[in-house]
């Protein structure tokens, strides 16, 4: 899609219609369902309309276009927005589409949903995520081109492409945009353009009673070119001094770019433009009249799409189809140059794996204490060199995740004085914001053509649950890296100790936690993971221990998230212990116990309950045989995740208060974390099944 120089830009009478058309689209679309947030799509509407039309490089033909610029709206709550232009442009939405607008099963949800509408690149709702999706994508980008074509001058890579988002006060209200902005600027990721709908309202009205602050000069301390435009005289979008700052922050390559645009919410409905009320209400049957009225439609119409509007709007799809086109030839004369590269950029497009990538997996010697989070990082640094493709890095505790897969090469910009700065480098500093890192994680699986995975300490998941949660909804392959996962963290204290996360966690719809047992159990479940990346994209959680862990045998079984890892003397046996992580050692101690006194016990590990309860039914019965009812369960965290396990003669070994700032010994000890106390509770569950 070509672009318009602003010596070269054009606003015709149709171009105005067309965003006339738009407007009045989204005052119908709500009007029609009695619900919704019709003012922002009104006042946005030349702005969209300018991206789409005017600006962006996309093709409505081919929504997932490698070589498409991306388009983020941040404020979701006006999806109305995106779906007007979607429509105009000719992706797969038509009019009975916004007719259906926030009903079920429409295409067009009350917020945007990735995976649901063709054109819609992430899904917003939860303020400022979408910001910080942005700026995933735009570091993203870049390690893509890093990946496939690092040696091409500015602006001539098929690889090339720039990250267009719409945010809004409440979006840069949210701390997780700040994180994200923060990092973006000091990134200098000049693919990246912020167009800030500055309306001066929220819900509870005028933005005065929350918001006095310069934004642009909060931005522009955030290393970004700013650039302000002010509306006209009749309070409409100056769409040509807009289309000019388009312009100058896409040429803006060293920086990222925010523009400030003065709106006024709801133009030009005569008594509801620049009041709350448009912002999440319909505007009514004869506001929406006297609107159509001042924009010379037919007030006794809605939904009013003329056909010449509809043909002028679609004509995005020959500017789309001529972009594609010379992005095919790009793209074919980047391969014939590059054969290697072009083999690799097919690899991972398609979410393959290399041919024997599993060979380069450590396997750890059995018998030897080895933290899971150490075992994790040698995972990670063996796997490198054969997987270019998989990057990231922590939340600043890389030293304490052990996610530094390359320590020479640093993701960092040109200028940046450290020694290992690689503006292409394969080690992510996210800096201490865990929110925006899972945020910037889901951007970056959304653009696609690589893998991420991103650490912090399990007790601070907490910090990064909505974006987690926006992972598990979007089914995103990210992978997060939560070590010190328990009370064996020792003296950081109950701060740091997590309790109940990994059931909070588990209790997320989608989300994969897996919590290893032992260094080969870590090494299975990053294979795993790696595995299911596009076959079943999910997000997963690995939850890693600080303390070191007797090491077993590898079992590749516990890719199957549980498993027998030592049997029963007895053919059936009397008592199941199952456990995860660092407690698995517990259950085998105690089964030597059992055993002597001639309790035929069988311990199961069970890593990842989600993966266990995908398992066919007689796989999981085999495990964990029905008739067996003396049971017990132990996991240094609350017992919620367990009762459904171990049945009404049960037993759980669990930890229902927070911990304590003391040596892990002493504390596993003190709390019930022992063979004895595990075996006892082995005991009770056979009587209790006997009786």
């Amino acid at each position: 899609m070509s672009t318009q120089t602003p010596e070269s830009f054009e606003w015709t009478d149709l171009d105005r219609r067309a965003v006339d058309t738009a407007r009045l689209l989204a005052a119908d679309a709500v009007q029609k369902v009695g619900n919704g947030h019709p003012g922002t799509a009104m006042s946005l509407a030349p702005a969209a309309y300018t991206i789409f039309q005017k600006v962006m490089k996309h093709d409505p033909a081919d929504p997932e276009w490698t070589g498409r610029d991306r388009f983020v709206l941040s404020p979701g709550h006006t999806s109305l927005t995106l779906y007007t232009q979607l429509f105009l442009a000719g992706y797969e939405l038509e009019l009975d589409d916004l007719k259906a607008f926030r009903t079920q099963g429409s295409k067009t949800p009350g917020h945007p949903e990735y995976g649901h509408t063709a054109g819609v690149e992430t899904t917003t709702g939860p303020l400022g995520q979408g910001a910080a999706n942005a700026v995933g994508m735009a570091m993203a980008a870049r390690y893509e081109r890093g990946l496939f074509d690092p040696e091409a001058p500015e602006g001539t890579s098929p690889f090339d492409h720039t990250i267009w988002a719409i945010v809004s006060d409440g979006d840069l209200e949210e701390g997780v945009s700040a994180e994200a902005s923060s990092l973006a600027g000091h990134q200098k990721l000049g693919n990246l353009v912020f167009l800030y709908d500055d309306n001066h309202i929220s819900i509870e009205g005028d933005t005065a009673t929350a918001l006095s602050e310069d934004v642009l000069k909060r931005y522009e301390a955030y290393g970004w070119h700013t650039q302000r435009i002010e509306p006209t005289a009749d309070g409409d979008v100056d769409v040509p001094a807009l289309h000019a700052a388009l312009e100058a922050a896409k040429a803006e390559t060293g920086r990222p770019s925010i523009i400030a645009m003065r709106t006024i919410i709801a133009w030009p409905a005569p008594t509801a433009q620049n009041t709350e009320a448009s912002h999440g209400s319909a505007l009514g049957d004869e506001e929406i009249a006297a609107t159509k009225r001042v924009l010379g439609f037919d007030p006794e119409q809605t939904f009013e799409v003329s056909d010449e509007v509809l043909r002028h709007a679609r004509r995005a799809l020959d500017r789309g189809a001529e972009a594609h086109a010379a992005w095919d030839k790009r793209i074919a004369e980047w391969r014939t140059a590059q054969p290697e590269r072009a083999e690799l950029f097919d690899r991972v497009s398609k979410g393959e794996l290399p041919d024997g990538w599993q060979n380069a997996l450590p396997v750890f010697e059995e018998g030897k204490s080895v933290a899971t989070r150490a075992a994790s990082g040698k995972v990670l640094q063996a796997l490198g060199p054969v997987l270019p493709e998989l990057w990231g890095g922590s939340a600043d505790l890389a030293g304490s995740n052990n996610t530094t897969i390359d320590k020479t090469s640093s993701f960092l910009p040109k200028g940046n004085p450290l020694p290992e700065a690689n503006p292409y480098g394969r080690t992510v500093h996210f800096g201490i914001r865990e929110f925006s890192m899972a945020a910037e994680m889901n951007g970056i699986a959304l653009h696609g053509n690589t893998r991420i995975y991103g650490g912090t300490f399990l007790v601070f998941s907490d910090y990064m649950r909505n974006a987690v949660r926006m992972s598990a909804l979007m089914q995103l392959p990210v992978t997060y890296v939560w070590t010190h996962d328990s009370i064996g963290l020792g003296e950081d204290g109950p701060t740091h100790q997590p309790v109940e996360h990994l059931a909070s966690l588990r209790a997320i719809p989608g989300l994969n936690v897996v919590r290893p047992a032992d260094a080969n159990e870590t090494a299975i479940a990053w294979a795993e993971i790696l595995k299911r990346h596009a076959t079943e994209p999910a997000p997963h959680g690995l939850a890693l221990t600080r303390q070191g862990v007797p090491t077993y045998a590898p079992n590749e079984d516990a890719a199957k998230g549980g498993y027998v890892l030592a049997d029963s003397s007895t053919e059936v046996p009397e008592v199941i212990i199952m456990a995860t992580g660092s407690e698995v050692q517990l259950a085998m101690a105690a089964r030597d116990a059992l055993e002597a006194e001639g309790t035929g016990t069988r311990v199961v590990s069970m890593p990842c309950v989600e993966w266990f309860d995908q398992q066919p039914a007689a796989y999981r019965e085999s495990v964990l045989p029905a008739a067996v009812k003396a049971r017990v369960s132990v996991e240094a965290g609350i017992g919620l995740t367990w009762y459904r396990y171990v049945g009404d003669a049960g037993r759980i070994v669990s930890l229902e208060h927070f911990g304590a700032s003391a040596d892990a010994n002493a504390l596993f000890a003190e709390y019930g974390f022992t063979p004895e106390n595990v075996a006892a509770a082995a005991r009770a569950s056979l009587a209790a099944a006997r009786a």
